[in-house]
């Protein structure tokens, strides 16, 4: 499901723990701090003896050293406070004796006590009476029934021999609705700190939340999806001139959409155009078939039932072998070499060098543009299978024909004295041969609007009538057209027909 995402999830788990903290916070407050509670702490367990085990008073005055007994003493300083939210009183006490608390110093004998009271709270020392109940025995001293508003205290200085320091201390008693606990507390007279151990807790938890979710939106990639995703399957196939726009547009639609899977599978224009026109008419029952043709130029007359879409304008560019140095040609001057008047580059003010003629096959798109916007003609037959030496003797001019647009630039680079042609690839270098000023003009996005270029063309894509609206085809031609996709077209040196440029070129060729 769609919201069932990482960042959701951890949203939910800090909303959900930030309300059970407020609960839990709002529990508390009305709740445990209302109970009654008498807490005790040991301030201090130290030994005035000379032979306890776990550390000794090493210099010993007066009666310290004097009084019989006194080899195992220790000094113990017991603090005893109301730490609840509400005052004590001494009905309070649930015991049925007449004292209210017992202390027990476990293996230790109790010698002697002093109480000693808060300032402001003398009223507190009235009830340390027998009496009242305070009295001690071995290791028991009974407390009396003493009322503690909120927050008072007492404290209990005790001489106790028989036992090593740190042995356990305990006081017991019964508290309406309430208890008597080990006070963990801080105390008024020590520095509080920030935050308790629950407190503590769920802050870790919280900015583990927060902290995780923030990752995962920095982390995620927000740039929008192309409108209209599409799931399916598509072909695309015609021009291997537009071949790496198209290989880089399938890349980043199925990234952008997930559930598409586009194959790019071009070989030539003129050959895709037949092959959507045939699978067309097969499926014609089923609607228009999951294909899509790009073509160097206008579909070949008799496909009626071809819907074209106009997506870029396209340049293209002559390229000859570095050891013809030339960097300009005229127009004329290229019309002259594939009508076979020229042979030898010296004809132009170049090298000795026999004109080898290097050219796409008869389904290129490209070699249709050529003869269209250059030449004005159809090129010279193929004289040649090796591009290097005629196969027929009676030609005017070595011509051969290749697959490919990457065929034609190695062997132009391979071979000396080659010329061909070829889209214009934009950030990529050429091997062994370099691309010609056409009448001192170089190809470029920039010229294409000056109209002195004439080596470009349109770019079309056809589909076989119309695709459904919602189909895989539809959403690419919108993505190739109209989408995210015209940055990839610009990036390789295409001119999108959707920018204002385009719009105006597109619609005069």
């Amino acid at each position: 499901m769609e919201w069932l995402s990482a960042e959701n999830v951890v949203a939910v788990v800090t909303a959900v723990l930030g309300v059970l903290a407020s609960i839990g916070v709002l529990w508390y407050e009305r709740r445990v701090p209302r109970r009654k509670r008498i807490g005790y702490r040991v301030q201090m367990d130290t030994p005035i003896g000379s032979n306890v085990s776990e550390g000794r008073a090493n210099v010993r005055l007066g009666l310290f050293d004097e009084t019989a007994d006194m080899a195992d003493a220790t000094l113990v300083l017991l603090r005893i406070e109301n730490d609840g939210s509400q005052s004590i009183a001494d009905n309070d006490y649930t015991g049925r004796a007449l004292h209210g608390l017992t202390v027990e110093f476990t293996g230790r004998t109790v010698r002697g006590i002093a109480v000693t009271q808060a300032p402001g709270a003398d009223h507190l020392m009235e009830h340390f009476t027998p009496d009242a109940g305070m009295h001690h025995s071995g290791p028991f001293i009974r407390l009396p029934r003493v009322p503690l508003n909120r927050g008072e205290h007492f404290k209990l200085l005790v001489l106790l021999t028989g036992a090593t320091v740190d042995s356990p201390i305990r006081i017991t008693g019964g508290i309406r609705d309430g208890e008597v606990t080990p006070n963990s507390a801080a105390r008024p007279d020590e520095k509080p700190p920030m935050f308790g151990r629950a407190a503590r807790l769920i802050i870790v938890a919280l900015t583990v939340c927060v902290v995780t979710l923030a990752s995962i939106i920095l982390a995620r990639d927000d740039t929008p999806p192309p409108i209209g995703c599409a799931r399916g399957r598509l072909t695309v196939t015609g021009s291997t001139a537009f071949e790496p726009v198209l290989r880089e547009l399938a890349e980043k639609y199925e990234k952008d959409c997930e559930g598409s899977d586009i194959v790019v599978d071009p070989h030539g224009s003129t050959a895709g155009v037949r092959e959507l026109a045939d699978r067309g008419a097969k499926s014609k029952a089923s609607g228009s078939p999951p294909l899509i043709v790009l073509s160097d130029g206008p579909k070949p007359d008799g496909f009626p039932q071809l819907r074209e879409n106009r997506i870029a304008v396209s340049l293209f560019r002559i390229v000859v072998n570095d050891h013809v140095p030339l960097k300009n040609l005229a127009l004329d001057d290229i019309r002259r070499i594939y009508r076979g008047h020229i042979h030898n580059w010296k004809a132009l003010g170049g090298p000795d060098l026999p004109v080898l003629l290097v050219s796409r096959d008869a389904n290129s798109g490209t070699r249709e543009v050529f003869q269209r916007r250059v030449l004005g003609r159809n090129e010279p037959a193929q004289s040649s299978r090796d591009c290097a030496s005629k196969d027929d003797a009676q030609a005017l001019v070595i011509r051969c024909e290749l697959d490919s647009t990457e065929q034609v630039l190695s062997a132009v680079g391979r071979l000396d004295g080659a010329i061909g042609y070829s889209e214009l690839r934009a950030g990529t270098k050429l091997s062994g041969a370099h691309q010609l000023a056409i009448d001192f003009t170089v190809p470029s996005v920039d010229t294409i609007g000056t109209g002195t270029y004439p080596f470009r063309e349109i770019e079309y894509a056809y589909t076989y009538g119309r695709p459904p609206a919602e189909s895989l085809a539809s959403s690419f031609l919108n993505y190739m057209g109209r989408g995210n996709g015209q940055d990839v077209i610009r990036t390789h040196g295409h001119l999108p027909c959707a920018t204002p440029k385009g719009l105006l070129i597109c619609g005069e060729d």
